[in-house]
């Protein structure tokens, strides 16, 4: 059997979860909505490229793990029926973000539709992260020149 494209996996995951539009995400937090925003990028994009005001990052890898309140890992932030939205950085992997919560039990999810990259390319405002984490990339110190000679 041929392996599958993620993007042709990608779109009959998303069709068995919530999907929602830049304009349905700003209509949510505009009302006040007590909506749970969630990034699950890798730090470094977070980092390099800021974030959507008021979400919280978690990290693909723990979703599952910071999501169960049984887990020694939880975060208490996560709730079965909270309004959960998950993104990244063009929409891919908060499908299956979504998905496996919804898998979990969680009631209550959604996808944000091209991600990060839809939301900056509706002008939507972006909170920076590199001034306050220590994870930011440094410049690396130079060498001195080297000293080699022939004498």
């Amino acid at each position: 059997m041929a392996i599958r494209s993620v993007h042709e996996h990608v779109a009959q995951v998303a069709g068995q979860i919530e999907n929602i539009t830049v304009d349905e995400l700003k209509g949510e937090l505009t009302d006040g909505d007590d909506v749970l925003l969630v990034d699950i990028r890798e730090i470094q994009e977070v980092v390099d490229r800021g974030t959507i005001p008021g979400s919280r990052h978690v990290p693909r890898g723990m979703l599952e793990f910071w999501a169960d309140p049984a887990s020694p890992y939880a975060r208490p932030y996560f709730g079965e029926d909270k309004r959960t939205v998950l993104f990244c950085a063009g929409g891919l992997r908060s499908v299956y973000a979504a998905k496996a919560l919804q898998d979990m039990g969680f009631t209550n999810v959604a996808s944000l539709v091209g991600g990060f990259g839809a939301w900056t390319s509706a002008g939507e405002p972006v909170q920076e992260k590199a001034s306050s984490s220590p994870w930011v990339r440094r410049p690396k110190p130079s060498t001195p020149a080297s000293t080699d000679s022939d004498d």
